[in-house]
């Protein structure tokens, strides 16, 4: 049963990442202004809130990326790819290739599956 939620949870965000970016491609000034007000926010405050689940504790390991086995350093790729999308990849956007910037999505007709390492290296 928690494979399936996960697979509805994947497959929503996808989708909803899908709506935003073709609003942003395609919608007229009035719309992407509305949509910016509305969604940027709840995006930035998504990241927040990600980012600070990877915040390096008193040894400077992430604690959402480490393991009893094995720690990982920060900073760990959850906010190299924060730094690379929010930071280094807005010097030089390329309106072209944004869909590929964002991750390469599996084709609609199949599911999607997300695994932490697609994400945090796709993003």
């Amino acid at each position: 049963m928690d494979e399936i939620l996960g697979q509805v949870l994947r497959n929503a965000v996808w989708e909803r990442l899908d709506m935003l970016s073709e609003l942003a491609n395609r919608a007229d000034a009035p719309s992407l202004l509305s949509v910016a007000r509305s969604e940027l926010p709840r995006l930035t405050e998504g990241w927040r809130a990600m980012l600070a689940a990877h915040e390096p504790d008193d040894r400077g390991n992430c604690p959402a990326c480490s393991s009893r086995w094995r720690q990982q350093k920060a900073p760990c790729s959850v906010w190299q790819a924060a730094y690379e999308h929010l930071v280094a990849g807005g010097l030089a956007p390329n309106p072209n290739n944004a869909r590929h910037a964002i991750a390469e999505p599996a084709p609609k007709a199949t599911t999607r599956t997300a695994s932490p390492g697609r994400l945090a290296s796709a993003r």
